[in-house]
């Protein structure tokens, strides 16, 4: 039996960087997309041929899934009970950027408010869906068969301040209280819960801005000077699912490059 991973917005980006690497790692994972099938397709396919050249063998269904919908975040914990029969690891890892990147001067309450339902909202509900139902696992595992983990991605917009962006600066830090309140509060039951924070991605999101950031960071914007990529975040999130940190809850680690280090 392996340990089962939902990875929300895993069918490209990040989240497909994520979930090759928990399937390299022999995880079965569910890969969820809002509205690219053939991305979805595509990553389950890539991510049981990521296992089965490290001899693992495992599975890899898809589900359409919009988390800032509750009857789809439903869905998604449903799809994941049917087909993949139990849940050890949940990534947060679905989120848009800033609708119309507006200056905080001329935001829109309705543009506020999809973003808030995506980012914020959206991990809040399906975390708490998902807690209970590791709860309920834990007390049917005797003993546990696997130690479950919670883990959220979030960003350095959650430090670094962007005024066109304000709205999804603001998620990005209030999800890093939602990890520490989940793990507070789900630590006693053997659940622990962490942040990844990443810094400028190799990805979709950032590819209207890879000019500005190339520059930056030829400039030294962060210590370690290049683009960080999927598969550096994907590693990141394998060793937090892993049992390396037995002793740890409610950490953020940092996959930026050192863009978090204070410097003069």
């Amino acid at each position: 039996m392996n340990p089962v991973a939902l990875i929300t917005g895993s069918s490209r980006g990040i989240g497909r960087g994520i979930a090759l690497a928990l399937a390299r790692s022999g995880h079965d994972v569910m890969i969820n997309y809002a509205g690219r099938l053939e991305a979805a397709q595509q990553t389950a396919r890539d991510a049981q041929n990521a296992a089965r050249a490290e001899g693992q063998s495992i599975r890899a269904p898809i589900c359409q899934a919009d988390i800032g919908k509750p009857d789809d975040r439903a869905r998604l914990i449903d799809a994941v009970r049917d087909q993949l029969g139990r849940l050890d690891v949940l990534v947060n890892n679905a989120g848009i950027t800033s609708i119309g990147r507006r200056d905080i001067l001329e935001a829109e309450e309705e543009e506020f408010d999809r973003l808030m339902a995506i980012n914020l909202k959206g991990p809040f509900f399906l975390t708490q869906r998902a807690a209970n139902w590791m709860l309920e696992q834990a007390s049917a595992d005797s003993p546990p068969a696997f130690s479950p983990k919670i883990i959220t991605i979030s960003s350095i917009s959650a430090i670094a301040v962007s005024t066109n962006r304000a709205d999804y600066c603001i998620a990005k830090t209030a999800l890093g209280m939602m990890t520490q309140l989940y793990a507070s509060r789900l630590a006693a039951h053997g659940i622990r819960v962490f942040e990844v924070r990443p810094g400028i991605i190799d990805s979709d999101m950032t590819a209207p801005v890879r000019d500005k950031y190339d520059k930056l960071l030829k400039e030294g914007l962060t210590p370690i000077r290049r683009w960080g990529t999927p598969e550096d975040v994907g590693r990141a999130v394998a060793a937090l699912a892993s049992d390396a940190f037995p002793y740890s809850t409610g950490d953020i680690i940092h996959v930026d490059g050192g863009y978090h280090i204070r410097r003069l």
